[in-house]
This record gives structure tokens, sequence and C-alpha cells, in this order.
């Protein structure tokens, strides 16, 4: 089962304060406080549309809200003023129907396909938004649609937008994903190599939430007795936030190790 996170790098000294509460709250996993913070301001449509992500986001890591996401979503859609927003907006719908089929909540593939192609149709080609479209539409041809080939052609877009845009959170999850494939492959050093990155990242940036099912999937392709190890220490930030993400239970149960 694949995941990812909305894009984000993190905050520095000079950001604005409600961004730096925003970032803290969120790489806890508290998705439902970070959201109140920007619940004032949620008449501009950017502002609207990250308090959206927000709660999407808590869907993928907690498997609840999705009432409360898909109303912040329809806030979102509504006030989006010119193609670039109203494509963000898309982005978050697709995604929001991409969740709902993986979890099992309720099959919306095709919704998520539709979304995500009309987000693509909308952005023009060097919107900052498309790098993290190509990552969703690579996890949809990957877990939707069993294509390993073009979600790792999507991935490389996405891997390379991050880097240009210097999106940090982002590059994380392309990291990962495109060592999940090489680890299917057999791909043992590039695999490891990648997960590793993925890693190194999201402690970087404090991204706790993210950090556990980082240290499992670089578990996955370490030798004993360091997969051990890093799966015990990913069992221990699991504990840490109160089992989130709730998917990661299976893995971290002793027989995922065997």
């Amino acid at each position: 089962m694949a995941h990812t996170a909305m894009s984000g790098s993190g905050t520095t000294s000079g950001d604005d304060p409600l961004q730096t509460a925003v970032w803290r709250l969120r790489s806890r996993g508290c998705w439902t406080d970070a959201a109140a913070l920007l619940a004032p301001g949620a008449d501009d449509p950017a502002v609207a549309l990250q308090r959206a992500s927000l709660l999407i986001e808590r869907c993928l890591y907690t498997e609840q809200g999705w009432a409360e996401a898909e109303e912040a979503l329809r806030v979102a859609e509504a006030i989006a003023q010119d193609d670039d927003e109203r494509g963000a907006a898309a982005c978050e719908r697709g995604y929001l129907a991409y969740a709902s089929t993986l979890l099992g909540v309720r099959d919306r593939a095709d919704e998520a396909r539709a979304a995500l192609g009309r987000a693509a149709a909308l952005f023009a080609p060097s919107a900052p938004g498309r790098p993290l479209l190509d990552l969703r539409r690579g996890l949809i041809a990957q877990n939707l649609g069993d294509s390993p080939q073009a979600a790792r052609a999507a991935y490389h877009r996405a891997h390379v937008g991050a880097t240009n845009q210097g999106d940090t959170l982002l590059l994380s999850a392309t990291w990962r994903y495109l060592a999940g494939l090489a680890l299917r492959e057999g791909e043992l050093p590039e695999a490891r190599h990648g997960f590793a990155e993925s890693l190194r990242l999201r402690e970087e940036l404090g991204y706790l939430v993210g950090t556990a099912p980082a240290l499992v999937s670089l578990a996955d392709a370490e030798p004993e007795p360091e997969a051990t190890r890093l799966r015990a220490e990913a069992r221990r930030l699991y504990q840490l936030l109160g089992g989130v993400p709730t998917w990661l239970a299976a893995r971290l149960a002793p027989t995922a190790a065997a």
C-alpha cells in the first residue's frame, strides 16, 4: 500500500508564524488543529485549498474525517478563481478519490483519474502544482492501474520538478516511490539508496508523522540485524504518535518482518 503527503518544505526562521504553527501541527499528525488555525482565512482560495489538503492528508493517515475533507474541498473548488487554483483543487479532488479507493472506503477510481486529468489540462506546463500532480498520477498508475512503467515515468517527472522547486517533502516522497519500484524489481542498492534519502529528508524536516513509514520502507531493503532495528524504531515512533498512520500497523506486527 502506498501513501504520500501533500508537498511542502517545512519551515524556516523567516516564515509566517501561522504557517510555522500549521507545519508543526501537521508534522505531528494534528491535522484537525492545523486546519482550525486556517479556518478564519478560508475565504482566500489558497488558504481554503491548504485547509482541504490538510484534511485530505488526515484521511490518508487515519482513515477518518472523510466528510469534513469533502466539505473543505467543495469550498476550495467553489472559490478557486484562476486555472492554477482550479487545477490545484482538481488535484486534491483526485487525491481524495484515490485515498477512498485505496483504503477501501468506496471505489472512486474513475473519479480520481478524471480529476487528475482535469488538473493536467488546467495547469500550465510550468505551474507550481504540476510536480505534485505527476506524483499522484504515478500513484494511480501503480496502485490502481498496476502499471509500474507509467508510474516510474510520472515519479521521475515529479522528482525533477520537486528538485527544481526545492520542495523537500515532495522530494522525499519521490525518492520513496522510485525506491519502492526498484525494490520490486530486485534492485536492492538502488532501493536502499532511495529509501535512505527519503528518510533523511523527512528527519531533516522534522516530519514525524511520515518518518515511521520511511523507516519501515528502508527496513524492507536492509539485511538483518539493521532491518529489525529500523522496524523497532518505527514502532516506537508509531506508538508515540498514537497509532498513526493506521495502515502501518500490519507492517509493524512481529510477523511482518518474517
